[in-house]
């Protein structure tokens, strides 16, 4: 019955996309033609893919939290025989919706918050209608340097002013060292800044922005290293960020929870948030590739995630984004 299925999929696809010439040896014969990737013993109800027969190069920009679990697909995806190109570009959610909505330049967004009203509605000028893929969940990390041996726990209200009006340790806890805090936080590009924001700040970023010794970058690479160089460091970002740097950096419990997967999955931990990509059934219809990429990381991303240093999205979530595939490529959407 599989095989059926899929075998009707495929029918429908090869006679749907505009690419192919309906009638023509072309739109008959899947075995030469763009969509030649497809193939029986796919994952749930997607089709099977056949990266050696994916060709063209996809373009993906956004967010820095998403960019290594990306990486990680794109390399899984060139390992099993996709010889095209992936660009990855690590900017921020926001400006990788911006390329993506506004200025059209990219294949699929990376994103670590939903898109909002205003992306939509610019996407929709540019002939654009997003559709969304929920990938995996991260938990927020607030991190310090193993140096600090004193800040273990934060409540959210103690982590506003920590990140705002403090100016020292001490005024957090007397307990703490009188030492001056030193900020390093994400751009204000970045889907975990807008995150952070909304959750900590109710989505006034000001106080933050306020705030003395205080780092922005886009690139939190740039933030481990300068949390890493003081004891009186603090900063946050993905969770992958922290796992990859876990020999020099502590994690903060927040409200007496720690990040762990069980307390991500029973939604106890306070910072934990979706994780996101979006393209547009347009681009899937006419870039083969693009969708054969997007079925590929819905299909295995599960078998990735823990690795790169997040958490699987639950089983609803990944039916939905697949269904949404489905709807994409038989223009139903």
């Amino acid at each position: 019955m599989k095989k059926v299925i899929v075998a009707i999929l495929v029918s429908v696809v090869l006679i749907s996309l505009p690419v192919f010439a309906v009638g023509t040896k072309e739109s008959a014969d899947q075995k030469s033609g763009p969509m030649s990737w497809i193939e029986d013993g796919g994952v749930a109800d997607l089709p099977g893919v056949n990266p050696l027969k994916v060709s063209g190069n996809i373009i993906t920009a956004g967010s820095s939290t998403v960019y290594p679990l990306s990486e990680r697909m794109a390399e899984r995806f060139k390992q099993e025989g996709y010889s095209g190109v992936i660009t990855i570009d690590s900017i921020g959610s926001g400006a990788g919706f911006e390329r993506f909505t506004v200025a059209g330049e990219t294949d699929i967004a990376n994103a670590s918050r939903a898109i909002k009203a205003k992306e939509v509605e610019a996407a929709k000028q540019i002939g654009r209608n997003p559709i969304e893929f929920r990938v995996g969940t991260d938990a927020l990390a607030v991190v310090v340097s193993k140096e600090n041996t004193f800040a273990k726990n934060l409540t959210k209200s103690e982590l506003a002013k920590l990140f705002s009006t403090a100016s020292t340790w001490s005024e957090i806890n007397p307990a703490w060292p009188n030492q001056k805090i030193q900020r390093f936080i994400p751009g204000t590009d970045s889907g975990t800044f807008d995150y952070f924001s909304e959750e900590i700040f109710k989505n006034n970023p000001e106080p933050m922005l306020s705030a003395k010794n205080l780092q922005l970058s886009e690139d939190d690479n740039i933030l481990v290293q300068g949390i890493k160089g003081s004891p009186y460091a603090v900063g946050f970002f993905g969770y992958a960020y922290y796992a990859e740097n876990k020999d020099s950096l502590s994690i903060l419990a927040i409200d007496g929870v720690e990040a762990t997967k069980a307390n991500v999955d029973n939604g106890t931990y306070p910072l934990a948030r979706p994780l996101f990509i979006y393209s547009d059934e347009q681009i899937m219809r006419t870039k083969p590739q693009v969708a054969a990429f997007i079925n590929f990381y819905l299909s295995y991303v599960n078998e990735e995630i823990v690795g790169v240093g997040y958490f699987p999205a639950n089983d609803e979530e990944l039916a939905k984004g697949r269904q949404a595939w489905l709807k994409a490529m038989n223009g139903t959407y």
